[in-house]
Formats: structure tokens, C-alpha cells, sequence
């Protein structure tokens, strides 16, 4: 097999900003000049793909937690600087020649066109439901052909990315699992899972390594069962977290309020506080 060859390098666009440039020219054009070797920003000289990838996730969870809010002002800043990281990881693969934002939006574009034929094509589809279905069964294509295209043993788990965070991560392999038949019929089995690994991490107490292992399969199991109610852990889990965080704080309030500092109160004092504020939310 003959190897492939690398794609010629190409020279970076030179981009000056300027506010009669569309909107997404002048972001281009900015990310450029901030890049420069010899003109540019220091800090975002010296970043590469693995260091700006923190700050890409960062955002996308903003965005999400801006859209849960509805925070429709908040949300147009969030998707701003969402799109900050598109352009910086797009300008960074300029450089070395390998893309550059004009591949990724046309890729993209492709993949939309590609995977709507009842939108772009002659397929109907009938319900949301379907394309749902149709939309899965394009991807596991997509992969299949890639999986082949480079001799590799093709899996249902193929492409269920290992950065995801573990939530959401346990939820996608459970549903391609399940495509695939391996899936307990109802839900009530589920629960009985719950339950049993309950008991083994509780027996596997004061030992760390066991406990970590047994409490990553309660999680999963939670997980599970989430999935089987149609519900997104990840979401569910932020939703708790920000429960808790009112509750809390209002719990600081009240004992403020007293002249008491939570720091100081006692568990007992804290609790009863805990108890009061979830009785006047019922």
C-alpha cells in the first residue's frame, strides 16, 4: 500500500481587520492579526490545538448553561466566544496547512446536506422520530466507510469520543449498545441494578481502589436508567448542582441574618436550616 502523501503546505491568508468587513471576515481577520509572529497577541502566539482545547469546552458548556437559562443575551456572547475557538483552532490549521474556517464551514455544510436526502433529496421522512433513526443510521455509515477506509475492525462503538465527559460519554455507549440488541427490555431491571451495586460498594468499604471501581458502576448504572427515561444525566446533574448551590446560599442568608457564620454553625444548625428552605420551595 502506497502512503499518502501530505497535503501541500499552504501559505496563511493575511487578513486585515477592518469594520466595513462582514462580521465573520473581521473575526477572521482579528484571529489572524492576533497570530501574527511578529505583530500579534504573545499569549495566543504561543498556544497550540492542545492548549486552546480546554477553553473550547469551557465555552460550549457556557452556551449550554446560557441556552438552560434561557438567557437569551448571555446566550449571544456564549456563542460569540464559542465561535472564537472555531476560528482559533481554523487559523491555527492554516498556518501548518492543513484547513483553514473556509474547509470546516464547507465540510459541515456537506455533512448537513449529506445526512438531510428528505430535506436536499427525493427520501421522505415522516416524523421526527424517523429522522432521528435515519440520522443515526447516516452516521454508523459514515463510520463504517471510515473504519474501512483505514483497515480498521469495525465496532458499534466506533466514533463515541473519548473527551466527552463521562456522563455523557457512559450515555453514548449505552445507546449504541443498545442498537445493537444489547439492552435490557424494561426499565425495571435497571433499578434492580441500582440496588446491587449499592450493596457492592458498600461492601468494598475502606477500600479506595475497590470503591472507585464500584462506585464508577453504580454511576454508570444511574446513567442507564437515565437513558432509559429519556433523560440527559449531564443536564440532570447541573440541574442538582444548581439546587443545591440556591439552597445553600440561602442557608448563608439565614444564619447571616442571625449574626451566625455558616463556617461556624455545626451540622445540626445547618441541617435545620437545609430543612427549612426545602419546606418553603414545596
Amino acid at each position: 500500500m502506497t502512503a499518502k502523501k501530505s497535503p501541500p503546505a499552504r501559505r496563511a491568508k493575511r487578513r486585515r481587520p477592518t469594520h466595513a468587513q462582514p462580521p465573520i471576515e473581521r473575526l477572521l481577520a482579528i484571529m489572524a492579526r492576533l497570530r501574527d509572529p511578529a505583530a500579534g497577541c504573545p499569549w495566543d502566539r504561543e498556544q497550540n490545538f492542545a492548549t486552546i482545547a480546554p477553553y473550547t469546552i469551557e465555552e460550549a458548556y457556557e452556551v449550554a448553561e446560557a441556552a438552560e437559562r434561557n438567557a437569551m443575551r448571555e446566550l449571544k456572547e456564549e456563542l460569540g466566544d464559542l465561535l472564537l475557538q472555531v476560528a482559533f483552532h481554523a487559523r491555527m490549521a492554516e498556518e501548518i496547512g492543513e484547513f483553514d474556517f473556509d474547509d470546516v464551514a464547507a465540510a459541515i455544510a456537506d455533512k448537513m446536506v449529506r445526512r438531510h436526502p428528505h430535506v436536499f433529496g427525493a427520501a421522505r421522512i415522516g416524523s421526527a422520530a424517523a429522522q432521528t433513526a435515519a440520522w443515526e443510521d447516516q452516521k454508523a455509515h459514515e463510520r463504517r466507510a471510515k473504519s474501512a477506509d483505514q483497515g480498521q475492525r469495525i465496532s458499534a462503538l466506533d466514533g463515541v469520543g473519548q473527551a466527552l465527559p463521562a456522563l455523557t460519554r457512559a450515555a453514548k455507549l449505552q445507546r449504541r449498545a443498545a442498537r445493537v440488541g444489547f439492552d435490557w427490555p424494561d426499565v425495571a431491571p435497571i433499578y434492580d441494578k441500582i440496588t446491587e451495586e449499592i450493596a457492592e460498594l458498600k461492601a468494598e468499604s475502606g477500600n479506595r481502589s475497590r470503591s472507585e471501581d464500584e462506585l464508577g458502576d453504580l454511576l454508570f448504572a444511574v446513567v442507564n436508567l437515565a437513558r432509559r427515561l429519556e433523560i440527559d444525566p449531564e443536564r440532570a446533574l447541573r440541574g442538582a448542582c444548581r439546587k443545591f448551590e440556591r439552597r445553600f446560599r440561602q442557608i448563608e442568608d439565614r444564619l447571616a441574618a442571625r449574626g451566625i457564620d455558616s463556617a461556624h454553625a455545626g451540622l445540626d444548625a445547618l441541617e435545620a436550616e437545609w430543612q427549612a428552605v426545602k419546606a418553603k420551595e414545596r
